[in-house]
């Protein structure tokens, strides 16, 4: 038999994920920081059962292990005010991303709207903390991921 290999991937914010999802992801996490010896002990932790996260742990993964060393897309809506977008691009460089494209559209209502492609493989942070970051900046409206490759 064949096996399928066309698989379509999508980025799902983690509050609409079943629970069985999101405590296999935990109890992966909780695996790879050596916070069990166990499978079975980490499923404990958790309240999940074997079997669930034996269905499910092949296919759920954290974005931030997902995007490692993988370039990621960034829309941003950022303050149109001197200096706003000099902040943006000194938190990427702090982190260690390689901005591979800048596009800023005419700003209007005093927002200006960005985009922003990052090489992460050289990062000291993952994807997600760095948006965590960008987003906690003054100048910076909303941030979202709009690609990865």
């Amino acid at each position: 038999m064949k096996k399928d290999t066309n698989h379509n991937f999508y980025l799902v914010r983690e509050d609409i994920l079943p629970e069985a999802i999101k405590k296999t992801i935990r109890v992966k996490e909780i695996l790879k920081h050596h916070q069990s010896r166990t499978i079975n002990e980490a499923v404990k932790m958790m309240d999940l059962s074997r079997s669930a996260y034996y269905k499910y742990k092949d296919y759920v993964f954290p974005f931030h292990d997902v995007t490692q060393g993988k370039i990621v897309t960034l829309s941003l809506l950022i303050f149109d005010k001197p200096g706003e977008l000099s902040q943006v691009l000194h938190t990427v460089a702090a982190s260690n991303g390689s901005i591979l494209t800048i596009n800023q559209g005419i700003p209007l209502q005093g927002m200006a709207d960005v985009s922003i492609s990052i090489e992460t493989k050289n990062m000291n942070i993952s994807a997600d903390e760095l948006m965590k970051k960008l987003d906690k900046l003054p100048g910076v409206s909303k941030v979202d991921i709009i690609g990865q490759a």
